[in-house]
Order: structure tokens, then C-alpha cells, then sequence
């Protein structure tokens, strides 16, 4: 298929370019670009199965609105992916075609005992699962919900822990309570009743001497176990009056294959129901033996040596069944640097995408009409404020369009700093959009520029969703809030301003991103709590103006280690100060038996006009983890505890309506008290609410606990938080001290990442990264070390067109495209 594909993407790649030349006008083919498509799937051209089996390809070819439906601006943009996404295939195609050019060595006996043929073509990792023995259709189905669909999946399902059977003794030397394997024949195997359970019982021995194994509730093990065979047998070892006793161990015929269950580094894999230890190890093993030399090494070998990283395919196999714990730990560095450094690689191609692919609006900025505006504000802003300001004033007189990362701390006044960036957006000519995750933080961020406005306006009025100020800067103003919720005719009524220019400022929630909603002259996007977004959403916002400038904001303070590695596509500025006359919230942890002084404290502080918060974190009952659910919790409160006292139920199970009815409630003191599950976490924010009261505080991540602390304090009185916890484990006991010592959002942060490790800090599924499955974000050398070797590539191929990068391309493209899919 190697030529009709080359000679079919060539076609491809001449009808797009004379539709670019030709002004997107549609003309480049008889009938129009809708019509050549169709009838290039219609009539099978060459290759036009291996385009349509990627799925960005078939989704910008497939999709809708079609062409001849798509403005000029949105035609130029299909054009431009189509062709970007077709050289990908290009590359993928060439690999593919060569497959794998690293040496293969000769096929080894397989767990099985038997040599078989080594799959060589890349392609046959995409397989589905139940392509391997022991894997049938019922398993792939609970494989799948564990995230396992196709054989590189297997491959990459790697074990969560290791049990240590590799020491092996004789039965006259085995210890009471320590791991250990021993090799034996089996005198005796019968089943047994032990207590109500039909289990299996078995007496062993080498020359040493004899010991005894039982299985509770493993009637089958005494029919598997046959007299005289010879067995490995691993776990640990029980003292009883009669002896020694292995219970439920694990155990395998000894004969010419490699062991798998015991006398080794036993991997212990994740579970589903209807899925077994023994048999995932099978699974595992067997698509290693027959599929592990059709893994590609992707990483380039300057790199590896620098690095001295192990390769791929032993990286692998080690981190399966690894020799012992060095050769481990070899594998996991080597993997782990794999995905910090596909992810760089990522973010640095998306910044140079968002910056270099296409010239920014240049803005010119009148330095004297912002300190006019600062001026007049009824507060003094941060030296912190002023220096973010001036990063973005200075961004926005750039040629590249802005990609900055605006974070700071709860209350620490990224709004008004929003507020100038939209203002220089307004005063050139161009439209600005402020997009927020909910309808309550869309209305909040509504109401503080309309706050912030009249404050230093002429005359202003508010109408509805749309409000009017005068004499800013020398202008009009006009900003509208756009929702869901909005009424058919409002909403139609403001895409309608929105469309013809004359609004200046849009607020609003993913509504935004909906395809009714064109903008005029779109020159600023604002995208604030960014991590609730994923990344097509932020995505659509920006196509919506001809390449804008870029802010995202975040209160959660993220280390910068972790900063570079999420969000090295953007330039980072940090609110690291708080306004002056900001009262330190007073955060304290009780001891169970002090429940009831909390209790009359919120009691004390409602009799006085404020308001509290009550955070579970789960709305359903579960014995294993011990916490309290919501919705008994608010029964409970309700009827027991504050009966005299107004209570709201908040959880993630609400509809949105009800949702946002019951926060606008709180936020209008028509509640006392708001007992919530973590949905309260961010973008509520009423200034009367004076107690945080956390119930099961081990359970959250310090952060979070951070943003719950946050929701308080926001008004003039003196504020709260109080940590509950019935019986922390020691882990949970030093969360509960940090956050109890620490105010700063920032120290927290850092203690954090120490504290959880992997992927736990920040979730990368939400910001549209690959996930992380070996990668340690507290590991700072290795995320330097990937970073450090993502930049010497990209900077001498960033397209990772040459020779030596096809196989990191194609890995790269595999990688970053999986995760948008994901999102």
C-alpha cells in the first residue's frame, strides 16, 4: 500500500494547499472540498482506510459543521489541522512501513516452555487485548475497566507493588511472619472443612523436613496439588500448636518454565471483579513473551546515553518481573523519564504552536491610563499586583500572542489584575472574554467588575445580564454575562452583541465555547480555576478570535516544579502577597471528644448573624473508609444538632439548577449553614461566612483542605476553619499539623507534592495531559533531567521531522493524542 498511500496523501496535500491559496473560497475543487471528501470515502481511494482509522483525521473529516458551513476563519483553520494531521500520518505511515529497525534477538522459550514467532510490525500493539491467550471476551471487558483495551496496554498495565518471595530457605529454616519460598513435594493434598468454608489442606516436605499449607475457601487447590509433584511455595509462615502452617500461599508446578508466582519479585497487579491475581500475571506474561519485541525504542540514543537510561523493552520486562529491587528501580526511572519527557516535549510544541505559528495582536499600552486606573481604585494594590501587571502589559505588547499562567493564593486579588488585562484588550479595539468553570463563579467575577467599574465610572447602569459604564479611559464600556441558564431569547439576544462588537467584555461559563457564539474581534481570553477546563474546551475558546492573547488563573498554588512540568506551554506569574488588612484565618485541630464544643462554637457565630460551612467528603455511606456522607450528615444536623438553625445540602449528585439555587441561597443569608461534599472546593464566595468546619480532614489532600479554608475569611470578621478526624492514620496526623501551622498557600503546596507523590497533587487527566503511571512529580532531578533533554530536541527539530526522531515522533503524536481523546 506504500505508493497508492504516498500517492493519495500528495493529492490530499495539493487540493488543501490551492483552497489556501485561493482564499479558503471553496473553489479549489469542482463541487466544492464537502463533495472531494465524500467521494474520496465513497469510493475507497488508496490509503483512505489507514487516514480514517486515526481518529483526528476522521473527526476533522468526518465532522460537522461541513466546509461549505464554516466562515473563512474557521475554513482556514480546517485547513491548517487537516494538513498538520495528514503530515503525522505521513510519519506514522514511513515508520510503520520500516517498522522496527532496532536489532531483534533470537526468540526465547516463553513462560509456556515453547519458542514462538516474536511479533515484529508496531502496528499489532494496537491489537485488542483479547488477542492474548487467557484473555477472552468476558475478561477484556473487566481488563477495560481498568483502563486495558488493546495489547500496548498490557504492556504498560504495570504492578502497583511487589511481594518479596525471593528468598528461599528449606523447611527446617523457616521463620514465623517473614516472606519466604521453599521447594517441595507434595506428600498429601485433600479438602477439608475449616469452619463453615470448604478450603484445601496439604503436607509437603523436602529433605529438611515436612510442613503443612491451607487454603480457605479453595476447594479446587486440592485437586490442582497432585501426590509427588515438585512445587514452589511462597507467603509467609504461621506458628499453631501443631506446627508450622503456610496460609493461603501462593504455589507452582516446578518444571522447565520461569516462575511466575513465587521463589521471585512477585508483581502484584490492580483488580477488578472477576479478575485474579494469578490469572493477570498469566495475561501479563503472555503478552510479553509474544508482543514485548514489537515495542518500538522511541527514545533516541544520544539521549538514553546521557541520561543512562536502560532500554526500553529490558525497562519493560523489569518493571513486570524484575531481577530484584536495583534492577526495578532502573525501569521505573527509565519509564518515568519516558513520560516526563513526552509531556515536555508536548507543552513545549504547544506553546510554540500558540506563539510562532501565527503573529499575535500587537496592543499598545497606555501605562498612564492604567495607573489612572489603579489610582482610582478604593484599595491599594500588592507590590505582588503591580509586577504581574506589568509581565502582562508587557506581554500584550509582544508580536507573539500572550500564554501566561496567572496563580496566586485565595484572596490574593487576581481579578482586578484580570480586570487591566480586559481594560487594554477594550482601549485596542478588541473584545474580551472571561470564562470561569460554574455559573456562581461567573456571576461572582459579573458582580466584581461591575463593582470595580462603577467604583472609577462616570455614570453606570446594570440591566439584566448587561451592564454600562462611561467615562473609563475616555470610553463606553459595555459587559454582558453569558450562561446556560440564560432564557433562549437573553441568550439569543446577547450572541446577537456579542457578534456584532458591541459588547466589550463577555463573562461567562462553557456556554462560551458553544459554536452559536462568534465573537466580533476577540483579542484576550481569561480562563479562571484552569484545571477545571479540559483542554479542548480552553482550546475553543482561543479559536474563537484570530490567535489572542492567553491568561489562565488559578488559586491553587502550585510548586514550581510541578508548574514546569504542567504548564511549561506558558510563561507563570505569582501573586505571592496577600492585601494588607487581611485577617489570618484561625485554623485549629479537635480531637473527636471536642465535636460538641465545635458544634456550639457555629451555634455562637449563627446567633451573632454568620454563617457556616460543613465539608463530608462523600455523599453515600461506606464502612471502609469511615466518614461521614452528606446527606446523613445533613439529616442528622438538621434534626439533632441545629434544629433551630436554617441547613443546606450541597453534593455532586445535585442537578446544576439545583445546585446553583442552593449556593445563591447560602451566598443571600437565607441559609445558616451549608453542609457540602467537596464541590464547595472552589467559587463560592460569601463575605458573612465565618466557620470551615471539616469533617474526616485526613482524608483530603492539603491543598484541598487550603481551598476550604479559603472559602471563609472573605468578609471583615475574624474567621475559622476547624478539622475534625476520628482516628488519622500517622500520614493523615502530619497533613492535619501542616495545615493547622501553615497559612501560606504556597508552603502548603510544596509539602503537598512531598507528602503524595505520583500524579496524586494535581490530576492531569482534567488539564489534558497524558497520565502519569510511573513518574514520581516529586522526583525533582528526573523532571529537570527530561526537561533539560525535551529542550536540546526541540530546539534542533521541532517538528521532530528528522531521520533519527521518526520513532519519538510517532510516539510522541500516539501519547499527546490519546490524552485529548481522553478529554
Amino acid at each position: 500500500m506504500t505508493q497508492p498511500f504516498v500517492e493519495n496523501a500528495a493529492t490530499f496535500r495539493t487540493v488543501l494547499n490551492l483552497e489556501a491559496r485561493s482564499g479558503y473560497a471553496n473553489h479549489a475543487v469542482i463541487g466544492g472540498l464537502d463533495k472531494f471528501v465524500a467521494r474520496w470515502i465513497s469510493q475507497g481511494s488508496p490509503g483512505h482506510g489507514y487516514f480514517l482509522a486515526r481518529p483526528q483525521l476522521k473527526t476533522l473529516l468526518l465532522g460537522t459543521p461541513s466546509y461549505d458551513e464554516k466562515d473563512i476563519d474557521e475554513r482556514r483553520k480546517w485547513v491548517d489541522l487537516v494538513l498538520r494531521e495528514l503530515e503525522r500520518a505521513e510519519i506514522s505511515h514511513k515508520v510503520k512501513v520500516q517498522a522496527v529497525k532496532a536489532p531483534l534477538h533470537r526468540a526465547k522459550a516463553t513462560a509456556s516452555g515453547k519458542a514462538r514467532p516474536i511479533a515484529l510490525a508496531t502496528e499489532s500493539l494496537d491489537l485488542p487485548a483479547s488477542r492474548i491467550k487467557g484473555v477472552g471476551d468476558a475478561v477484556a471487558v473487566r481488563l477495560a475497566r481498568l483502563g486495558v483495551v488493546s495489547i500496548r496496554d498490557l504492556l504498560y498495565f504495570f504492578p502497583r507493588r511487589f511481594m518479596d518471595f525471593s528468598r528461599r530457605c528449606t523447611v527446617s529454616t523457616l521463620e514465623t511472619g517473614k516472606e519466604q519460598t521453599i521447594f517441595v513435594d507434595v506428600w498429601e493434598a485433600r479438602q477439608v472443612m475449616l469452619g463453615r468454608m470448604k478450603s484445601s489442606e496439604a503436607v509437603m516436605g523436602d529433605e529438611t523436613g515436612n510442613v503443612r499449607a491451607v487454603w480457605f475457601n479453595q476447594p479446587w487447590v486440592a485437586k490442582q496439588l497432585k501426590v509427588n509433584a515438585k512445587i514452589a511455595v511462597s507467603g509467609k509462615v504461621g506458628e499453631f500448636n501443631y506446627g508450622k502452617v503456610f496460609e493461603n500461599p501462593e504455589w507452582e508446578i516446578i518444571d522447565d518454565r520461569e516462575l511466575l508466582h513465587t521463589g521471585r519479585l512477585v508483581p502484584v497487579y490492580p483488580l477488578t471483579g472477576g479478575l485474579y491475581p494469578r490469572q493477570v500475571r498469566a495475561m501479563v506474561r503472555n503478552a510479553l513473551d509474544e508482543y514485548l519485541r514489537a515495542l518500538p525504542e522511541f527514545l533516541p540514543l544520544p539521549v538514553r546515553q546521557r541520561c543512562g537510561l536502560m532500554d526500553l523493552r529490558d525497562a519493560v520486562m523489569q518493571a513486570h518481573y524484575p531481577s530484584d529491587y536495583a534492577a526495578q528501580n532502573k525501569a521505573r526511572q527509565r519509564l518515568a523519564f519516558d513520560e516526563l519527557f513526552l509531556l515536555q516535549i508536548g507543552v513545549l510544541n504547544k506553546k510554540r504552536d500558540w506563539q510562532e505559528e501565527q503573529p499575535g495582536r500587537v496592543f499598545h499600552i497606555k501605562r498612564e491610563d492604567i495607573q489612572e486606573f489603579i489610582g482610582a481604585l478604593p484599595f491599594k494594590l500588592t507590590t505582588a499586583q503591580v509586577r504581574v501587571i506589568d509581565d502582562i502589559c508587557r506581554d500584550l505588547e509582544r508580536e507573539v500572542p500572550m500564554s501566561r499562567l496567572l496563580q496566586g493564593d485565595v484572596g490574593s486579588g487576581k481579578t482586578v489584575v484580570a480586570t487591566v488585562a480586559l481594560l487594554a484588550a477594550v482601549t485596542n479595539g478588541c473584545q474580551g472574554a472571561l470564562m470561569a468553570p460554574t455559573e456562581i463563579l461567573a456571576e461572582q467575577h459579573f458582580a466584581t467588575l461591575h463593582k470595580l467599574l462603577s467604583a472609577i465610572s462616570e455614570e453606570s447602569s446594570l440591566e439584566s445580564n448587561i451592564c454600562v459604564f462611561k467615562g473609563i479611559m475616555g470610553r463606553e464600556i459595555r459587559i454582558v454575562l453569558l450562561t446556560g441558564s440564560l432564557a433562549a431569547g437573553d441568550k439569543a439576544g446577547t450572541q446577537g452583541l456579542i457578534k456584532g462588537g458591541s459588547v466589550d467584555i463577555v463573562v461567562g461559563t462553557h456556554a462560551l465555547v458553544q459554536r452559536e457564539v462568534k465573537f466580533a474581534s476577540l483579542g484576550l481570553a481569561v480562563i479562571d480555576e484552569q484545571h477545571r477546563f479540559g483542554v479542548l474546551q480552553r482550546s475553543a475558546l482561543k479559536q474563537k478570535g484570530y490567535n489572542p492573547h492567553l491568561l489562565v488563573m488559578t488559586a491553587t498554588p502550585i510548586p514550581r516544579t510541578l508548574a514546569l512540568t504542567l504548564f511549561g506551554d506558558l510563561d507563570i506569574s505569582t501573586i505571592d502577597e496577600m492585601p494588607a488588612g487581611r485577617r489570618m484565618i484561625k485554623t485549629r485541630w479537635l480531637k473527636p471528644e471536642d465535636r460538641q464544643r465545635a458544634y456550639n462554637f457555629i451555634k455562637k457565630q449563627a446567633a451573632e448573624g454568620r454563617q457556616a460551612f460543613i465539608i463530608c467528603p462523600l455523599i453515600e455511606e461506606s464502612e471502609s473508609l469511615d466518614v461521614k456522607a452528606a446527606v446523613a450528615e445533613y439529616k442528622r444536623l438538621s434534626r439533632e444538632v441545629f434544629p433551630d438553625l436554617r441547613l443546606g445540602l450541597l453534593h455532586g449528585r445535585l442537578k446544576n439548577a439545583d445546585k446553583e439555587s442552593v449556593m445563591r441561597d447560602f451566598k443571600a443569608g437565607r441559609l445558616d449553614i451549608l453542609v457540602s461534599t467537596s464541590v464547595v472546593e472552589v467559587g463560592i464566595d460569601v463575605p458573612n461566612a465565618t466557620v470551615m468546619l471539616i469533617e474526616a480532614a485526613d482524608r483530603f489532600g492539603l491543598s484541598q483542605l487550603h481551598q476550604f479554608r479559603g472559602r471563609v475569611g472573605r468578609g471583615e470578621s475574624q474567621s475559622y476553619c476547624i478539622l475534625l478526624s476520628e482516628n488519622p492514620s500517622e500520614y493523615g496526623q502530619e497533613r492535619l499539623k501542616a495545615i493547622e501551622e501553615l497559612a501560606d498557600g504556597f508552603a502548603l503546596a510544596e509539602k503537598d507534592l512531598e507528602l503524595r507523590g505520583p500524579g496524586e497533587f494535581f490530576g492531569t487527566r482534567q488539564s489534558g495531559l497524558p497520565d502519569l503511571k510511573m513518574a514520581r512529580l516529586s522526583d525533582t532531578r528526573l523532571l529537570e533531567m527530561a526537561r533539560r533533554e525535551a529542550i536540546i530536541i526541540f530546539e534542533k527539530d521541532p517538528k521532530l521531522s528528522a531521520v533519527e526522531n521518526e520513532l519519538l515522533a510517532l510516539e510522541y503524536h500516539r501519547i499527546w493524542h490519546k490524552s485529548i481523546e481522553n478529554n
